[in-house]
C-alpha cells in the first residue's frame, strides 16, 4: 500500500476513538491545504460547478471550491466517526423532509429507490435511514488497494448498511432488483457520475452529462416509487446541537421522481433518469458548494471512448 492508503485505512480504524472536534479541525486544515495547492480534484470541482453556474465570476467560483472542499472533508471526518454516534445522536443531525412518502410505501410491503448525488454525507443519511425508515442496501465502487475498499466496507456495514461492491457484471444489479421486489427495503445509488458503460446521456443544467441509469432500471421494472434524494449540511444550534454532538448537521430531502403515464415502457428508464437529473440539478445549482463533484460527468470533458460508451 501507498503511504496515503496506510493513512486512509488508518483514519477509518482510529478516528471513532479519538474526539470528533479534532477529527473535524484536521479535516478542515487538509480541505484548506488542498485548495490553495489547486490540484487536479480542486480544478476539476471548479469547472463542474462552471458548468451548472456560469454566472459566477471568478472570486465567487473560488469561494464555492472552498466552501466544496470544506463539505468533502467533512464528509470523510463524519463518516470515520460514526461508529462512535448512538442513534440519538444521529437522529438529532438529521433533518428530513418527504419522508412520509417512504413511510407509506414501506409501510404497504413496498420498497423505495434513491437517487443521490455526491452532496453532503450519504453515509449518514443511510445509517439514520436503516433504522428510521427501512433497512438499507446500496453499492460501492471498489476502491484500490483492496485494504482501503474493505476498511470502508467493514465502516458501513457496521453502521448498519448492506453493501454490494459494485464489480464487473451485472449480479449485483440483478440482487438490487431483488431487494427491491423483496419489498419494505431503502436503496439508494449515487448516480451523478456513471460508473459502468450503461449510464445515459442527459442534460444537466443544460450540458450534456452522463448519469447512471441504475435508479430508474431498479425502479421502472419493479414499479417502486423513485425520489431524488439531496443532500445538504447545516449548522447547528441550541438544544439540536447539544443532543447531536456537532455544530454540523445534515438536510435530507426526498422529492418524488414524477413522469406522464403514458410514458412509452421502452422510454421509461431514459425518462425517469431525466427527471431525477433535472431534480438534483436544480439542487445543486440553488446549493453549489454542497455539490462535491471532483471527477468528469459533462460529456465534453470525457474522452470518446468513454463517450461512446466503453471503458471508464
Amino acid at each position: 500500500m501507498t503511504l496515503a492508503s496506510r493513512g486512509m485505512v488508518a483514519a477509518v480504524r482510529l478516528a471513532p476513538r479519538v474526539p470528533e472536534t479534532l477529527v473535524r479541525a484536521g479535516a478542515t486544515c487538509a480541505a484548506d491545504l488542498a485548495w490553495l495547492r489547486r490540484g487536479k480534484g480542486v480544478r476539476r470541482l471548479e469547472a463542474n460547478l462552471r458548468r451548472v453556474r456560469p454566472d459566477l465570476d471568478g472570486p465567487t467560483l473560488r469561494a464555492m471550491s472552498r466552501a466544496g472542499m470544506r463539505n468533502y472533508l467533512r464528509y470523510y471526518a463524519e463518516a470515520f466517526t460514526l461508529p462512535a454516534r448512538s442513534f440519538e445522536q444521529l437522529d438529532a443531525r438529521v433533518r428530513v423532509i418527504g419522508a412520509d412518502a417512504l413511510h407509506e410505501a414501506i409501510a404497504a410491503g413496498r420498497s423505495v429507490v434513491l437517487a443521490l448525488a455526491h452532496q453532503g454525507n450519504w453515509d449518514l443519511a443511510g445509517a439514520w435511514a436503516t433504522r428510521a425508515i427501512a433497512p438499507v442496501t446500496t453499492v460501492a465502487e471498489r476502491l484500490e488497494p483492496p485494504e482501503v475498499f474493505d476498511a470502508f466496507l467493514a465502516l458501513r456495514e457496521g453502521i448498519g448498511l448492506r453493501i454490494l461492491p459494485l464489480d464487473s457484471g451485472a449480479e449485483v444489479f440483478r440482487e438490487l432488483v431483488r431487494v427491491v421486489r423483496a419489498g419494505g427495503g431503502v436503496v439508494p445509488l449515487l448516480a451523478d457520475r456513471d460508473l459502468t458503460s450503461g449510464g445515459i446521456e442527459v442534460d444537466l443544467r443544460g450540458r450534456r452529462a452522463r448519469g447512471a441509469a441504475g435508479p430508474a432500471a431498479r425502479a421502472a421494472p419493479t414499479g417502486a416509487p423513485l425520489f431524488a434524494t439531496v443532500l445538504r449540511h447545516e449548522r447547528l444550534h441550541g438544544a439540536r446541537r447539544r443532543a447531536a454532538g456537532t455544530p454540523w448537521g445534515l438536510v435530507v430531502n426526498f422529492i418524488p421522481v414524477e413522469v406522464p403515464a403514458d410514458t412509452p415502457r421502452g422510454e421509461l428508464v431514459a425518462v425517469l433518469t431525466q427527471a431525477w437529473v433535472d431534480l438534483l440539478g436544480a439542487d445543486i445549482a440553488a446549493h453549489p458548494e454542497h455539490w462535491h463533484m471532483l471527477q468528469r460527468v459533462f460529456v465534453e470533458d470525457l474522452d470518446p471512448e468513454r463517450v461512446a460508451g466503453g471503458a471508464r
